[in-house]
């Protein structure tokens, strides 16, 4: 799992993080970065998503016809996971939500047409400083690979705000990963790990937002899950209240490999009171 992060922030603070390791897996391996803290989503009905947005809806609705094709049989297998496969309850399809900072939109990554623009995030020194993968791009490369060939536990995505892709997000079956063993999980439990791509995005009060946002979203999404957390790094004070402004409450401290962590939980039961 990721340690705290300063690459997003509220001002100068810097807010954080989900873990950090250089294994392949999701949960403990992973280092998420946080932006400031945000106010309570609310959903609206008229709204026109950007041209840009349409077009990456497009690559992934494509994607998922050609994933039914393949198992169909009438056509060949591509590498990594397909929309159709992540066992997240297709996280492709999930659709738009609106934010008060704007339309929001999680895309699946594509390596090919995405690794540039995350290469470049993970080569941030604030971003670099924790998520431990600032190189070439194939360093990143290797990092989505991983996830795509896997068994679908984790979903690498692209957040979409107002048609502009500004951060880079990984969706996890928290029950089905190392962290598991770290506290009491419970079947269908999703982790949330993020970073904020960008000093124009930091500091405007996006982290909590969009973590409210996307926590909803795997709420709504997800039936069988009744819990969303994450893990920043104990001493990430800001990131900590970003996720409480969010909708969390602190569950307990954990041991990770690279840190010991806060665990978050937004529980399903509770979303009515926060």
């Amino acid at each position: 799992m990721p340690p705290a992060d300063a690459s997003a922030n509220v001002g100068t603070a810097p807010v954080a993080d989900i873990g950090t390791d250089t294994s392949p897996g999701v949960g403990e391996n992973r280092t998420d970065t946080l932006v400031g803290l945000g106010q309570d989503s609310e959903d609206t009905l008229d709204f026109r998503l950007p041209d840009e947005l349409l077009a990456l809806i497009e690559d992934e609705r494509t994607d998922s016809l050609a994933a039914r094709a393949r198992d169909d049989g009438t056509a060949p297998p591509a590498f990594g996971l397909s929309p159709a496969d992540d066992l997240l309850d297709r996280v492709a399809d999930w659709g738009p939500t609106t934010t008060p900072v704007g339309v929001f939109y999680l895309v699946p990554v594509r390596v090919e047409r995405d690794l540039p623009l995350v290469s470049r995030w993970m080569n941030d020194p604030a971003v670099a400083a924790f998520w431990d993968m600032a190189g070439p791009p194939s360093v990143t490369e290797d990092h989505l690979r991983a996830q795509f060939t896997g068994d679908g536990r984790s979903v690498p995505c692209l957040g979409v705000l107002d048609g502009t892709p500004m951060s880079y997000w990984e969706i996890y079956r928290a029950d089905l990963d190392p962290l598991a063993r770290r506290y009491p999980a419970r079947p269908h439990d999703t982790g949330i790990h993020l970073l904020i791509g960008g000093l124009a995005g930091r500091g405007r009060g996006l982290g909590s937002a969009l973590l409210r946002a996307v926590a909803d979203l795997v709420l709504d999404k997800r039936s069988a899950c009744a819990r969303v957390v994450a893990e920043p790094d104990l001493r990430n004070i800001p990131s900590i209240a970003a996720f409480l402004s969010a909708g969390f409450r602190f569950s307990a401290e954990v041991d990770l490999p690279a840190k010991r962590a806060a665990l978050m939980v937004r529980d399903r039961s509770l979303c009515h009171l926060l």
